[in-house]
């Protein structure tokens, strides 16, 4: 028995350097440098490299460094970086102030000024229980809320917009709303509301407050109110590296390098509430990682019949931001651009069915003769999607009419949550992806050709599930009131009632629509089947189309 287990571990000791041989020196060098990218991107210090944030910061001089190393050239504007606007919406300004009976109550915690409310400032001294002219009315949601406890179609922000108005209309100066019923009215200030702005300013006291001063009804309270909203704007940054090789195109290859930070977008799938670091190494740290790794290799290959474009976008995470902003603003000349390749979560390769989804398929007759879905060789399966479209900045290329495909590994349990970490990536993986991408432009480089474009169906942007879907893209940048369309399906409910890409959706239903937000809300209540009116505006007309689902 002892002698067996010496020849065994003998055996081991014999097999392990064989084992540790199997990649050769150049793979070894590049898987190497994989895991050294994502584990640095994906380290808790860049916590979740959020859009905007220090975080981004460092992400950005890391790979600004990696593309200087590797010999590429700055083509941002600013060296390597791009800056871009990011609007979050809007906020309540310090200059906001609200006093009763010379009392300052605190902006946010005891009252907030709705998005819509006039920016305006006032001095008073109203009744409570009296709605006079020329004076702040008060109202209390008691009621409306509970005659409409069993309507599923009550919009309680509508109906405060609506009556505001009115109330404008018999003279009122501004609106003080609270509620001193059980029932929740779930009412906060939302940065995403681009509603009109009304005459007047509109303001919700919270039932603490409500309580401390409206409890007599008869009383009379002087009212002091300034209200201060403005917008709420950060910067983010593109990453952009550059290998010229005098060629009269250029191909460009992206991975966007945000990710959520600590969720305050709201865009995390954790939902406990607790404040925790998204590092997303597969999303999208694997990505970057293959796009600075395919930046070395490149700027030695023998494939010189392009140039070569590298971004690292930020803000995708957000809407397409980054990459969004690029191809409004580019850098070099779109007319130039072959085609584009884009990499998004690329780290978990399974190595059980070994699938990877390849996208953008129908977007060139070209990309059939250098994909091969059938090819036995293959290290792994092939899953092609024809669309050009879809939730990540190889869009924001198709949408110029350039060649695009699609690199993705699958959705995971780790998708948006604080567990998508770097010892959950499959590198050995990832490098067979790299080396699949990098065999594939250089079989592009040896036909040396210009690829043609062509129009394929649309995919939405948005992963949420919903019983029904418009059939549009929407533009996540856009910072007016309303939804505009970025894209429009052929064949869906908003084709069919005329919708065209540019318009801007500001009714659908009984919903009147002036975020993504109350859009979504507005899709929640339909039902498929079901017919409506979509309210549209393009350019300065409005039209009003019915639609069904």
């Amino acid at each position: 028995m002892l002698r067996l287990n010496a020849i065994l571990l003998l055996i081991f000791l014999f097999t392990l350097p064989c084992l540790s041989q199997k990649l050769k020196k150049a793979d070894k060098i590049s898987r190497d440098n994989l895991e050294a990218h994502v584990r640095y991107l994906a380290d808790d210090r860049l916590e979740g490299r959020r859009a905007g944030s220090p975080g981004e910061k460092l992400a950005m001089e890391y790979i600004s460094d990696k593309f200087k190393s590797a010999g590429l050239l700055p083509k941002g504007n600013d060296g390597y970086y791009q800056e871009f606007e990011i609007n979050e919406g809007l906020q309540i300004n310090d200059g906001t102030t609200f006093s009763i009976n010379d009392v300052t109550l605190e902006a946010g915690k005891d009252y907030f000024p709705f998005p819509y409310s006039a920016r305006k400032s006032i001095e008073a001294s109203p009744a409570i229980a009296i709605q006079e002219a020329d004076m702040p009315w008060f109202v209390d949601l008691e009621d409306i809320l509970d005659e409409n406890k069993q309507n599923p179609h009550f919009d309680l922000n509508d109906y405060i917009k609506k009556n505001a108005q009115k109330a404008y209309d018999r003279a009122a100066t501004a609106v003080v709303i609270y509620n001193t019923s059980a029932d929740a009215d779930n009412l906060s200030f939302n940065p995403k509301d681009r509603s009109e702005t009304l005459p007047l300013p509109v303001i919700y006291v919270n039932k603490d407050a409500a309580t401390k001063y409206f409890s007599d009804a008869t009383a009379t309270l002087n009212i002091k109110l300034k209200v201060d909203i403005g917008e709420k704007k950060r910067e983010g940054h593109n990453v952009v590296g550059y290998i010229d090789n005098g060629a009269p195109t250029t191909v460009v290859l992206g991975a966007h390098f945000d990710h959520l930070g600590y969720g305050e977008d709201g865009n995390s799938m954790l939902r406990t509430g607790e404040k925790l670091i998204h590092n997303g190494a597969d999303d999208n740290a694997s990505g970057t990682a293959a796009l600075i790794e395919l930046a070395r290799i490149l700027k030695t290959s023998k494939s010189k019949n392009n140039n070569y474009l590298f971004i690292a976008f930020s803000g995708e995470e957000l809407g397409l931001y980054g990459s969004k902003y690029f191809t409004e603003h580019p850098t070099v000349a779109l007319a130039t651009i072959n085609y584009m390749i884009n990499m998004d979560m690329v780290g978990r390769l399974n190595d059980s069915t070994k699938s990877l989804a390849v996208g953008g398929f129908g977007t060139s007759p070209a990309w059939a003769t250098v994909i091969k879905p059938n090819e036995k060789k293959l290290p792994f399966v092939i899953k092609i999607d024809s669309s050009g479209s879809g939730p990540s900045d190889h869009t924001s290329f198709y949408r110029k009419d350039i060649p695009v495909l699609f690199f993705f590994t699958g959705q995971h349990k780790d998708y948006h949550r604080p567990t998508d970490d770097a010892e959950r990536i499959n590198y050995d993986g990832e490098l067979l992806i790299v080396n699949y991408i990098n065999n594939l432009i250089g079989s592009l480089n040896k036909q040396n050709q210009r690829l043609a474009f062509l129009k394929t169906r649309e995919s939405q942007l948005s992963m949420a599930p919903f019983k029904v879907t418009l059939g549009i893209m929407p533009d996540y940048t856009f910072s007016g009131s309303g939804v505009r369309a970025d894209g429009v399906t052929e064949g869906r409910p908003a084709s069919k009632a005329g919708l065209k890409a540019g318009d801007v959706i500001v009714k659908l239903g009984e919903t009147v629509v002036t975020s993504m937000e109350s859009y979504m809300q507005a899709l929640n209540r339909l039902n498929k089947g079901e017919k409506t009116k979509v309210v549209y505006k393009r350019g300065e007309e409005t039209i009003e189309s019915d639609i069904q689902f």
